[in-house]
């Protein structure tokens, strides 16, 4: 499936931009040597770069899937654009529990550049999606070198760099594995879903009115308050450190808690778990009614609190603190 980005994209020497151009189809055509791993039927969803990207995208593209799976597909590629690709892989990861492999995968560079990673990360891709591995996962590449691909879980994965082939990591665990380039081997580092260990079944609901809010020293709780007065449904916090926000804002966190609006606190570190339970204002966020976001990455959290609004409103803060698919573990290691 093909959604736009760079991966189907090539410059326009009319402007000297990078424009979404190729189609599904015509992606297969430029890489031969994908017909050697299976066969295709190339669909065009959206193409866009994913900057555009919105949930109701995240929900048409869930529905084409779980049609395509119905319909007898063996695994599902999609092409994304790289720049919002890890919102669109958490969405899919809740709104989607499938027997086979969903594959996001993207590049950095353009397929018409000397350097473009298209190919590499196409066939890369092909091989998870043929593969025994039925989770939502980003395939892109491991190093900045050819050599081989990770395989990220799609709640677990962060672009980390604007230009870099390696751009994506996982964060707060290993990746599920990698693809050698040459040979196609796969490599496993973890556990994960195998191929046919649960039925297919697609939870195609998301409350869009959520906001995801970066705090920095000096900002007014006038902004949280703007998102409580515009009748948003749930709000996540980048909180500073281990999850905190000034003492200001306190008030208006119990504002939103008691006007039954969760407030989710995540860290802006990435790497690493928040616990309000160390300093005052921490504590003082608890009683104020916050919920710890535990080790999940900001806009995981933000994706997972649309999905538990539209599909258990009535149980968001336990559902909040449990893995519903890989976000978030029981402890978090320091070595990741």
């Amino acid at each position: 499936m093909s959604t736009g980005g760079t991966i189907a994209s090539r410059v326009d020497y009319r402007t000297g931009a990078v424009t979404s151009q190729f189609s599904a189809q015509e992606i297969l055509s430029a890489i031969p040597e994908l017909e050697d791993i299976a066969n295709y039927n190339a669909r065009v969803i959206y193409q866009i770069l994913s900057e555009n990207m919105r949930a109701e995208y995240w929900i048409e593209l869930a529905r084409a899937i779980f049609e395509e799976i119905q319909n007898g597909s063996a695994g599902i590629i999609i092409t994304h654009g790289t720049d919002t690709m890890t919102f669109t892989s958490a969405a899919l990861s809740f709104m989607i529990r499938s027997p086979v492999p969903i594959v996001l995968v993207g590049s950095q560079r353009s397929s018409d550049r000397p350097s473009s990673d298209a190919s590499m990360n196409a066939i890369c891709a092909s091989t998870v999606a043929t593969s025994d591995i039925a989770e939502v996962c980003v395939v892109m590449h491991g190093t900045t070198s050819d050599d081989y691909c990770s395989i990220h879980r799609g709640t677990r994965v962060r672009k980390m760099h604007t230009s870099r082939r390696d751009a994506f990591q996982s964060i707060n665990t290993s990746s599920i594995g990698k693809v050698d380039y040459l040979s196609r081997c796969i490599t496993t580092f973890c556990d994960y879903r195998h191929r046919g260990e649960v039925s297919l079944e697609l939870m195609d609901r998301l409350e869009p009115k959520c906001a995801l809010i970066k705090y920095w020293p000096g900002a007014s709780p006038d902004i949280l308050n703007y998102y409580i007065d515009q009748g948003y449904k749930g709000i996540v916090i980048e909180g500073t450190g281990l999850g905190h926000v000034a003492s200001n804002w306190l008030e208006s966190v119990r504002r939103a808690t008691e006007e039954e609006i969760p407030v989710i606190v995540t860290s802006q570190c990435l790497r690493g778990r928040i616990c309000d339970r160390v300093y005052d204002t921490g504590r003082d966020m608890l009683n104020a009614g916050a919920i710890e976001g535990e080790d999940m990455l900001p806009e995981v959290a933000f994706v997972k609190l649309m999905w538990i609004l539209a599909n258990r409103p009535e149980v968001v803060s336990q559902s909040i603190r449990i893995p519903l698919a890989g976000e978030m573990s029981p402890s978090t290691p320091m070595t990741v």
